[in-house]
């Protein structure tokens, strides 16, 4: 298991092997954040809610349930208001 920290600590969260491949299980604290991409990436919210800026679009809200997809060598903003939980799946 590993552990990754961003943001001085605001982003963090722990890797798993799932059935559906590599995936990192986190917790956003409020604020807004930058991150970028190696490799496609699904993220699932599990709670929470935030809004998400992904290339080329404008911001939408995400919501508990709700699943996003990140292409990769790509960048997207995040816009938290409160603490929120996801699950994150790479694939290759």
């Amino acid at each position: 298991m590993k552990h990754n920290s961003y943001f001085e600590g605001k982003v963090q969260s722990l890797s798993v092997n799932t059935p559906e491949g590599y995936a990192t299980v986190g917790v956003i604290e409020p604020g807004k954040y930058t991150f970028s991409t190696d490799s496609e990436e699904q993220i699932s919210i599990i709670a929470g809610s935030m809004k998400v800026k992904l290339p080329g679009n404008s911001w939408q809200q995400v919501n508990k349930n709700d699943t996003f997809i990140i292409p990769p060598q790509a960048s997207f903003d995040i816009d938290a208001p409160a603490d929120v939980a996801y699950i994150c799946y790479y694939k290759k």
